[in-house]
């Protein structure tokens, strides 16, 4: 049975591709090779290949296996760390709507 294939928006194509550009820029600036990296991250130098051009078909613990190679993995904590809409959301109640309350007598009470 074969893997279905990410579908992603060109939007996200885009994010993915830069981050991926942005891990081999990482990677240079330490005067890593990809086989070092493979090799540390316990990966094979195919898969930092698909990491460094930002493919989705690559699963993101291996993303984070190359990030903690590189002493990055800490930036992953940064994701939606400033979220601002949602925030603003929570403090409005949008994202918490209340129950409506209990009818009485609906179950013999």
């Amino acid at each position: 049975m074969g893997r279905n294939k990410a579908i992603l928006l060109p939007k996200l194509n885009r994010v993915l591709t830069s981050l991926g550009e942005n891990i081999k820029l990482a990677r240079l600036r330490r005067k890593l090779s990809a086989e070092q990296i493979a090799e540390r991250a316990n990966l094979t130098r195919y898969v930092v290949s698909q990491i460094e051009k930002g493919s989705p078909a690559v699963s993101v613990g291996s993303y984070l296996q190359v990030l903690f190679v590189l002493g990055l993995e800490s930036d992953l904590m940064k994701v939606a760390a400033e979220d601002a809409l949602g925030r603003k959301l929570q403090d409005i109640e949008l994202t918490n709507k209340k129950r409506a309350p209990k009818r009485a007598g609906l179950h013999g009470s």
